[in-house]
């Protein structure tokens, strides 16, 4: 479990996957991709990583931890469907939704917090095709909402 010991040594963990709040499921896979679905930056309490809109009430370094946070929700859930996340062959495609002040245009910024952190973990396998969008709000105030899509093996 080389990735979750790459975690360990940056001090940090992966949090136990809370089901869904509405009707959908955390992660698809067909084929050799798994889709896993928007996840935000809920911490361990339930809690969410600074709420509001970037820009405005979030700074663009507290939407970095955010990011950070939200990736490793979706790790978790990439790893509870795949049982191991070793088995991520290639990063493919982020969708980083950022909540925004109308005048706000630092997305990329705010994702590099989720980029940088999969590049950090998986090297080249972890580089990714993204895109980091404005939003005009999201699910409970939050900052930001992250997506992936993962090429693994078997």
């Amino acid at each position: 479990m080389e990735i979750e010991r790459k975690l360990a040594e940056m001090g940090l963990e992966l949090p136990s996957v809370t089901p869904p709040i509405a009707n959908f499921v955390s992660a698809v896979r067909t084929g050799n991709l798994l889709f896993v679905a928007g996840h935000v930056p809920r911490m361990p309490d339930g809690s969410f990583l600074n709420p509001g809109k970037l820009g405005q009430d979030v700074t663009i370094e507290q939407g970095y931890e955010s990011a950070r946070r939200a990736m490793l929700n979706c790790l978790a859930s990439a790893r509870e469907h795949l049982g191991d996340l070793d088995k991520v062959k290639r990063v493919v495609k982020l969708l980083c939704m950022v909540n925004s002040a109308p005048d706000f245009g630092d997305q990329p910024r705010v994702a590099n917090g989720a980029s940088d952190l999969l590049v950090n973990l998986y090297g080249e396998r972890g580089r990714h095709a993204r895109s980091a969008v404005g939003m005009g709000g999201l699910p409970s105030s939050n900052c930001i909402e992250i997506e992936m899509i993962l090429e693994v093996d078997d």
